[in-house]
């Protein structure tokens, strides 16, 4: 008897040709915009209106315009930044990492994943220059000589750490990105049709041909980013992490917080990015590019990431109560049933226990319920950030001090205007550049193109194989120009 192995489920569906995967990326970007896309840009405008009103209530009166007291000197602002830090994380993780460990199935997400990590780092640089108070002194933390007075650098601090390693991470991320969009912007320069898109097409791909030399190096590029990227996945929340861990505030000073940080921001980064590729592949038509497959993958990380963050909640306690430190012990059981409980409360559901739903089968392949749970997943890591910087600070050593937070309306419209700048960068972004990697996708298409329009795993399973080149001396077959749209 015969046994034949399992047929994977493919990563592209509907017997896609090579002239098909480039018509129905570049229509997005050809057409005209739809009402739907207008509608959505009006709303994100909106808030982005509200952003620039907060900014400037911000910087014309004073961050005393935000809810912060004596007692609670970080709160809404140090959440936000972290929160949108973390949201960025997957980006890269989805680009560098999986490219090195050679995952196909990233190629439909990348782009989208990659944009989003830039967009989302642009969000969260907005909350330390806000916090500065007067922004337009920023260069004052540089070490300059005493022109300025004595005030220098501290070079032993996390939060100059912070802005080495995520300045670096922003480069590298937006490198990335871009290489990855130059074989694209030829494609669609090459089938413009206005002068102004000619031209701005032409100017964004770098005049590129697509040949064997250009692929080559391509992919030697992309394969060093990748490696100089892998190491930011790791250290940029890690050194987030240490502007908690390095102190000496009960419920920060614990060594737990670099890993559970990284697992943390690849959990919110995962749920950000299946949020945005459930709506992207809706309203552009890409569901056979996007598909069931991607999100469950998608979803079993988001699960995996979602019970190591349970067992660094379930940690934290655990050596609270061994290391017999009263203070220590105290900041926890605050946490749980202090104030703030429903803060807490709010955390754990949404991290610990909703996303143990995924293990069911029918969930993780279900589109509704994927995206209530990831908008749910970033509601919890959002409340998880506010957590342990509010619940920390608000119940210090001496009693007398003790206060309780509560944001200002501006407070309020920072964080709901990042939220406008956000989807104002994603829609734009999504309008005028292809939203999947083209390239990329056409490179997977020999795994699925043989499985035709609908999909049969007996059948494939059983199928003929395609005759296959001898081993030695089989002609080195030609490079394919991907700009062709033939």
């Amino acid at each position: 008897m015969q046994h034949v192995s399992a047929v994977r489920e493919p990563l592209v569906t509907g017997g896609k040709t090579l002239h098909d995967v480039t018509q129905d990326i570049c229509y997005q970007v050809e057409a005209k915009p739809n009402i739907r896309w207008m509608a959505a840009l009006s709303v994100a405008l909106f808030f982005l209106g509200v952003f620039f009103y907060s900014v400037y209530r911000t910087v014309w009166f004073g961050i005393g315009e935000w809810g912060l007291n004596k007692t609670v000197n970080w709160a809404w602002d140090i959440t936000n930044f972290v929160w949108w830090v973390g949201i960025g994380h997957a980006g890269t993780l989805i680009s560098a990492v999986l490219l090195l460990f050679r995952q196909k199935w990233r190629s439909s997400i990348n782009r989208a994943a990659e944009a989003m990590t830039i967009f989302a780092v642009i969000c969260a640089a907005m909350f330390p220059v806000l916090h500065m108070g007067r922004p337009w002194l920023a260069f004052w933390v540089f070490p300059l000589q005493n022109t300025y007075g004595s005030l220098w650098a501290n070079f032993n601090s996390p939060l100059l750490w912070d802005v080495f390693a995520i300045s670096t991470y922003f480069t590298v991320s937006l490198v990335f990105w871009y290489i990855g969009l130059i074989p694209d912007f030829a494609t669609i320069r090459d089938r413009a049709k206005g002068t102004i898109a000619k031209f701005s097409y032409s100017m964004l791909s770098f005049g590129w041909k697509g040949s064997a030399k250009a692929w080559s190096r391509y992919e030697t590029v992309s394969l060093i980013l990748a490696g100089v990227s892998t190491p930011l996945v790791l250290s940029v929340h890690t050194i987030v992490s240490m502007d908690f861990a390095t102190s000496i505030v009960p419920g920060w000073h614990t060594t737990i917080f670099p890993p559970y940080f990284v697992a943390g921001a690849i959990f919110s980064g995962f749920a950000m990015v299946l949020t945005l590729m459930l709506i992207t592949r809706v309203v552009f038509r890409l569901e056979d590019y996007i598909t069931l497959e991607h999100i469950a993958l998608m979803n079993k990380i988001m699960m995996v990431t979602g019970s190591i963050v349970g067992v660094a909640y379930i940690t934290e306690f655990f050596i609270a109560w061994y290391s017999q430190v009263e203070f220590e012990q105290y900041a926890f059981i605050n946490r749980a049933t202090g104030p703030y409980w429903w803060a807490y409360a709010a955390m754990m559901t949404c991290n610990v226990i909703t996303p143990q739903l995924v293990w069911i089968r029918r969930v993780r392949y279900s589109i509704p319920l994927t995206f209530v749970l990831s908008i749910i997943v970033n509601i919890g890591m959002w409340f998880e950030r506010f957590v342990i910087i509010v619940t920390s600070l608000h119940r210090d050593y001496l009693p007398s001090s003790w206060a309780m937070f509560s944001p200002s309306i501006i407070d309020i419209g920072l964080y709901v205007g990042t939220l406008g700048l956000f989807f104002t960068l994603f829609l734009l972004f999504a309008k005028f550049f292809p939203v999947i990697n083209m390239a990329e996708v056409k490179t997977i298409l020999k795994y699925t193109v043989d499985n035709g329009p609908t999909y049969n795993p007996k059948r494939a399973a059983h199928a003929t194989p395609a005759p296959q080149p001898a081993i030695h001396g089989a002609p080195a077959s030609a490079p394919v120009n991907y700009n062709k749209h033939d």
